[in-house]
């Protein structure tokens, strides 16, 4: 970690011999863009400059890239904040071409593109609990992918898998539904305790080489924001690793496309609240957070994914409050 540290505290020292007195750090004289409550923004890692690509005054969810890198799929709430007005869109990485996929009095939510970037897969609540569903990338060909009998969750299409929550737990399937395997067990599974969810694991993300799974524990419940940490397990079940020993609300890891890295955000620290973005090593060395100074602390970060060459973060903001 100090011989990655030397380079930019040479690079400090220069500039403060050849900066005037006075001379602001670039932090210093930069803005998040705001336009409405909530907005897509890309992030760039190396200048910490930021854009905003996209608002609405509706929430975004579930933020994704296609395999191509030049269009998002996500879901967002339409006309109201009720569940059952969420539905599925996609749009340009410019901001232009916003197209909704689905139209319908059903909670729809949680998209994930196929590894061609032909199709979407979803989770849909047209029973009694969510299944996962998949359209084709226009819209079309609406369907019924997989229903296990219970609430099936946070769904990641990647390779020749889809890894998804199912009673608390993480599991893998091919595509056409074969090969169904449970990849975790943890203790306690689907015990309600004083957190949020039950204890548990969530949110699994394949990496890019679509040997390894990433996904979040609840392991203890003495916040209400439930307190997780990141565990990787192969993509057959085997070689369960601890990747982060905090504790804090946190959970949605992305990979970056070399699969050495993941982004998160922190939503609380204990039972302070955070909403900040977080980088780790896929290795769990260098746990660090990489918000940007000024970003102002009514802004709130969640939903973050890297760019096809790892240089730059899309990520949704919501704008808490004008401080």
């Amino acid at each position: 970690m100090m011989r990655k540290l030397l380079p930019l505290v040479c690079i400090f020292l220069l500039s403060a011999c050849v900066a005037p007195a006075g001379t602001p750090s670039p932090q210093a004289t930069m803005q998040v863009p705001h336009d409405q409550r909530w907005g897509i923004y890309r992030l760039d890692l190396s200048t910490q400059a930021v854009e905003l690509i996209h608002s609405s005054p509706f929430a975004y969810s579930c933020l994704r890239l296609n395999p191509a890198g030049d269009r998002f799929v996500f879901s967002q709430t339409v006309g109201s904040d009720a569940d059952e007005s969420e539905e599925i869109f996609t749009l340009s990485v410019d901001g232009n071409d916003l197209q909704q996929l689905t139209d319908n009095n059903i909670w729809d939510l949680c998209p994930t593109w196929s590894p061609d970037g032909s199709q979407i897969a979803f989770l849909s609540w047209h029973g009694d609990d969510l299944d996962l569903y998949r359209i084709d990338a226009d819209g079309s060909n609406y369907q019924l992918l997989y229903d296990s009998g219970f609430h099936d969750s946070d769904i990641h299409w990647d390779a020749s898998w889809i890894v998804f929550t199912s009673q608390s737990r993480i599991w893998a399937m091919h595509p056409d539904g074969s090969d169904l395997r449970q990849l975790t067990d943890p203790p306690r599974a689907g015990e309600w305790g004083n957190a949020n969810l039950p204890f548990g694991d969530y949110d699994p993300r394949i990496s890019p080489d679509g040997t390894r799974v990433v996904f979040e524990r609840l392991v203890d419940d003495s916040s209400p924001h439930g307190n997780y940490n990141f565990y990787l397990v192969d993509i057959d079940g085997s070689n369960l690793t601890a990747l982060t020993d905090t504790g804090y609300a946190q959970g949605m890891a992305s990979w970056s496309h070399a699969g050495d890295r993941l982004v998160y955000p922190v939503g609380a620290i204990n039972d302070v609240g955070q909403y900040r973005l977080y980088m780790v090593n896929a290795d769990g060395s260098q746990n660090r957070d990489i918000t940007p100074d000024y970003f102002p602390p009514g802004f709130l970060c969640q939903w973050a994914i890297f760019s096809p060459d790892d240089t730059t973060l899309y990520f949704v903001g919501e704008w808490w409050s004008q401080e």
